[in-house]
């Protein structure tokens, strides 16, 4: 019986044959993932023949399948794959299948990928000998990898290196926060507030920093100095954050006016500039997020345009701001902070109905007579929504008229804010006052004493427990 009629008796209907006519790579696949279901031995001989298929796409799953048999005797099968194949999927997918081996004999040839120029071989490699971790010579070529050339790599084996240390013990994983933190708004130089604070407390922090120049509420002497204080207060944040917990940021690129018609405009890429000193520090990269407004409610850069139409001269109207979505750099998988919540916490904060699949958010700006830069409390709800649990401490050093505040006590999250201009702290204090779970004259809540009280700094502090502004 040959293989064809075998597929098509054990399935119970025609088997199509990938060689009538042109097969799309979909039917290949299915007709090669079909041959893995015949008897070892005749499996093991069809998928040899694929193996050597013009299309790296047919030899790539070809191996995959081949993979699965586990079979000693294709050793010297997949060496040859990995030495002479030239697509890149293929010859990892070969290292995954001499892995699966286990056997000490593929040992020589997995510490022989471990120099191969091809990162992902060499994170196959790593895989497949960490069976044999215990060997000497295993464990030593695996720790030379940790000044490997690509990040990848020596993120691997940074991971390995972590899951041999000693775990936290359950009480210090739990998702608490120091009690004096809990709804509390601090008026004052930001940097001076999170000095004290212990590290690790703060589960989520989203902001949108003071425009460079852009807005009338700040001024710095120059662009350098802007990026270097804002990398300055986001290493602390840095340090306050939980392990693999996430820092959201709202900024985009702004225009500054030019002096007169005789000069250009400046334009600074301000998340751009911001990203590369946030990488460097220790956080990691997850998302961009585009923020759409209406482009009616933007300033229009494109009237001259408009009416002249000449090339070179074109401007676009900016109706975007980014939302770039980082985590504390961890070996953990995010799974690993989900569990420290216990099962009603999880089900409370799942999201629910409709939400944005996408990473274009069409949110209408918001607009205030005592802030020029109001965070949208849709804006707001999503983040926390998305990226905090109940019970959760956010925070944003920029805090300006506590929307986030606001929109974390509606999802029974707790905040903390800061602020340093007095007008806004106010403006924060009595729109975070009409809130029902906001009671900052409610005496006996929290009893804890605060370390930024203990410098006798006139920093004004409103939480829960007491006034002192």
């Amino acid at each position: 019986m040959t293989a064809t009629q075998t597929i098509t008796k054990r399935q119970g209907r025609a088997a199509e044959v990938p060689n009538a006519g042109r097969p799309t790579l979909r039917e290949l696949q299915a007709w090669i993932n079909r041959l893995a279901t015949l008897p070892p031995e005749a499996a093991s001989k069809e998928l040899v023949k694929l193996a050597h298929h013009s299309h790296p796409k047919v030899r790539f799953y070809a191996v995959k399948n081949l993979a699965r048999l586990k079979d000693p005797e294709l050793h010297t099968f997949y060496v040859n794959i990995i030495t002479t194949d030239k697509a890149s999927e293929v010859r990892r997918e070969a290292v995954a299948a001499l892995g699966r081996i286990r056997k000490p004999a593929t040992i020589p040839f997995l510490l022989k990928c471990l120099q191969d120029h091809d990162p992902a071989i060499v994170g196959q490699s790593i895989r497949g000998l960490l069976p044999f971790a215990d060997q000497t010579r295993v464990a030593q070529g695996i720790t030379d990898l940790g000044e490997h050339p690509n990040e990848m790599v020596r993120e691997l084996v940074a991971s390995l290196n972590n899951k041999g240390r000693a775990t936290r013990s359950s009480e210090e994983t739990e998702p608490r926060f120091p009690q004096f933190m809990q709804d509390t708004t601090v008026c004052g130089d930001v940097l001076a507030i999170m000095a004290p604070l212990p590290d690790a407390c703060i589960h989520l922090t989203f902001t949108s920093p003071p425009y460079y120049n852009a807005r009338d509420y700040t001024t710095y002497n120059s662009y350098d100095q802007y990026l270097a204080l804002l990398e300055t207060i986001f290493k602390q944040v840095h340090r306050i954050t939980k392990e693999g917990r996430f820092f959201v940021l709202n900024t985009s690129p702004i225009i500054i006016p030019r002096i007169g018609r005789s000069y250009a405009s400046k334009r600074y890429p301000i998340p751009y500039d911001l990203h590369p000193r946030l990488i460097k520090m220790g956080w990691e990269f997850i998302d961009d997020i585009v923020w759409v407004k209406p482009e009616a409610s933007v300033k229009n850069r494109n009237a001259g345009f408009w009416q002249h139409r000449k090339p070179l001269a074109y401007k676009t109207n900016a109706r975007t701001e980014m939302i770039m979505v980082y985590r504390k750099k961890t070996a953990k998988l995010i799974d690993w902070n989900i569990k420290q919540y216990a099962d009603d916490v999880v089900e409370a904060s799942r999201v629910r109905g409709k939400y944005e699949t996408s990473n274009i958010w069409s949110i209408d700006p918001c607009f205030d007579k005592t802030h020029s830069a109001v965070f949208p409390f849709e804006l707001c709800r999503r983040v926390i929504q998305f990226y905090s649990y109940q019970g959760d401490l956010v925070f944003d050093p920029f805090a300006g008229s506590g929307t986030l505040g606001e929109a974390a006590l509606g999802l029974g999250r707790h905040f903390f804010l800061t602020e340093k201009d007095p007008t806004y702290f106010r403006h924060m204090q009595e729109r975070l006052s009409r809130q029902a779970s906001y009671a900052p004259s409610s005496p006996g809540l929290n009893t804890e004493r605060s370390p930024l009280e203990e410098d006798g700094s006139s920093l004004k502090i409103d939480s829960t427990a007491r006034l002192t502004s």
